[in-house]
């Protein structure tokens, strides 16, 4: 048997403030804030979510050795990132390179880079078609 992989429902990121964490992805990427019966905090966008774990307090089980800033997480947008630019300039988010030419999963990609609170490593991009 060979296990297929359809497509990734969620992933976790350990963070020192939720709230702050929660502040940056809904101001900046519209994402949206989700809190479970259970008290636990995500940001939805599309079909997927990032479940959100307070460093020192994750919920089990979890990653071996979860740290705050260790992800790198690349976005795909359908806004043009011209605008996307301007739009987390305004917001006050440090553009740290690009726009730069990138190869993602399915093809070529534009994309710009900045981190989040916790200091991971943001990429946001533009699908492109040739």
């Amino acid at each position: 048997m060979v296990i297929h992989i359809d497509s990734l429902d969620h992933l976790v990121l350990t963070v020192n403030d939720i709230l702050a964490t929660v502040f940056f992805y809904t101001r900046a990427l519209a994402m949206e804030e989700i809190i479970s019966s259970d008290g636990r905090v995500a940001l939805c966008f599309g079909r997927q979510k990032i479940n959100l774990h307070l460093a020192g307090e994750e919920f089990e089980p979890h990653a071996a050795v979860p740290q705050p800033g260790s992800a790198d997480l690349c976005f795909l947008s359908s806004t043009p990132l011209e605008e996307a630019i301007i739009h987390l300039r305004n917001v006050g988010v440090e553009i740290i390179e690009g726009p730069v030419r990138r190869i993602g999963s399915t093809g070529p990609l534009l994309s710009v880079y900045f981190r989040d609170p916790d200091g991971n490593l943001i990429e946001l991009a533009n699908q492109l078609t040739d």
